[in-house]
Parts: C-alpha cells; sequence; structure tokens
C-alpha cells in the first residue's frame, strides 16, 4: 500500500475506534496531497471532522444553556466559572473550523474537478462557517454568517446544474442551507421556502433516485419534511 491507502486505512482504523481526533490527521494529511479525493476520502474527512465538530458543538449548547439557568438566578460567583468554561470550548470550536476551512481552501476546492466535489466542498465551507456564527457575537457573526451564505449560494448554483434534484449531496445542502436562513439569519420565511422548493423538485423527480443512494436521499428528504412542520406550526404559533 502507498501512503495515501495507508492514511486512509488509519482514518478507517480510527473511526471504527471512534478516535475522531486522529482520524481528522489522517484525513488532512491526504487532503494535504492536493489530489481530487474519491468519494469515500471525501466521506471519511467529513464524517471525521463532523464527529470533532460536533462533540463541541453539544457541549457548547449544554454550557449555554447552564448560563441562562445561572443568570435567572442571579448567581455571579458561579457565572464567571461557566463563562470561561464556555470560552474554552469556543476555542476549541473555532480552532477546528479554521482548520477545515484552511484545508478547503488551500487543497480541496483547488483540486476539485467534478461537479460533484465542488458542491461538496462549498456546502462543507458554509456548514464551518454556520458553525462559526452559532456562537459568535457582534461582528465576527456577521462576518461567518456573509461567509457562509456566501459559499452556501455557490454550492447551490453548482448543485442546481450538475447534480439532480434527488441526489443526496444536493438534498443535504438545501437542508443546511434552509438551516442556515432559519437559525443564523432568522428568517423562517425563507427557509421554508427553500426546504420546500427542494423537497417538491425531488418528489417530481424521483424515477431519477438511484439504487445506491435511494437510502440517503429519502432520509433527507424526510428531515426537510419534519423541519418544514416544525418551522411553519411555529410561525402559526408566533402569528396567533
Amino acid at each position: 500500500m502507498g501512503e495515501r491507502d495507508d492514511l486512509v486505512y488509519q482514518a478507517k482504523l480510527a473511526e471504527q475506534a471512534e478516535r475522531y481526533d486522529e482520524m481528522v490527521v489522517s484525513m488532512k494529511n491526504v487532503a494535504g496531497m492536493n489530489v481530487e479525493l474519491t468519494v469515500e476520502e471525501r466521506n471519511l474527512l467529513s464524517v471525521a471532522y463532523k464527529n470533532v465538530i460536533g462533540a463541541r458543538r453539544a457541549s457548547w449548547r449544554i454550557i449555554s444553556s447552564i448560563e441562562q439557568r445561572e443568570e435567572n438566578k442571579g448567581g455571579e460567583e458561579k457565572l464567571k466559572m461557566i463563562r470561561e468554561y464556555r470560552q474554552t470550548v469556543e476555542k476549541e470550536l473555532k480552532s477546528i473550523c479554521g482548520d477545515i476551512l484552511d484545508a478547503l481552501e488551500r487543497h480541496l476546492l483547488p483540486s476539485a474537478v467534478m461537479g460533484e466535489s465542488k458542491v461538496f466542498y462549498n456546502k462543507m465551507k458554509g456548514d464551518y462557517h454556520r458553525y462559526l456564527a452559532e456562537f459568535a457575537t457582534g461582528n465576527d457573526r456577521k462576518e461567518a454568517a456573509e461567509n457562509s451564505l456566501v459559499a452556501y449560494k455557490t454550492a447551490t448554483d453548482l448543485a442546481m446544474s450538475e447534480l439532480p434534484p434527488t441526489h443526496p449531496i444536493r438534498l443535504g445542502l438545501a437542508l443546511n442551507f434552509s438551516v442556515f436562513y432559519y437559525e443564523i439569519l432568522n428568517s423562517p420565511d425563507r427557509a421554508c421556502r427553500l426546504a420546500k422548493a427542494a423537497f417538491d423538485d425531488a418528489i417530481a423527480e424521483l424515477d431519477t433516485l438511484s439504487e445506491e443512494s435511494y437510502k440517503d436521499s429519502t432520509l433527507i428528504m424526510q428531515l426537510l419534511r419534519d423541519n418544514l412542520t416544525l418551522w411553519t406550526s411555529d410561525m402559526q404559533g408566533e402569528e396567533s
């Protein structure tokens, strides 16, 4: 096996052992080779970062809700500790996002040839800027949100011309972009419009659904529909 195969195998071992920090290191080294990644390599890279960032995002949410509870009680001493702890997690979040965004800019996007890869990496870029926007404030939040919007728009333009409406990457992009509108830009109407259009377009072309992506695509369509149900009931709740 060559160096690239070794790194991929190391990443798979790390995934099995649930040692995602090491999985990230292996896949980052593959990305650094400035080659177009295979679908398998691309997915390994995505899974590695998703787990590493996911753990910190979950921690941040828990700490933030504890902080809110303490604010209501007015416990100043505890609040100081909680805020410092939250900032520690935010530093880690910033570092991980910076890491993958750097790899995307320097290696992955410049080496991407296939339309599918370009959509995938621009979507990823949108996702990690969105994760930065989740906890940033002031100008930092504004900048992260703008970067996220631009990346998602680029990915969407490419997806419209390169991928069928039933393609799991195109559907996953619509799912995440609509969440961005809802959570980061506080635009439930735009979020619903985007999710509904993606869902309807996929339904209209269900016959283009390939065997291998059937499960992935239908799962994402279900998530789009779940969000639509939730968001429309939220909007009606606010109006009444």
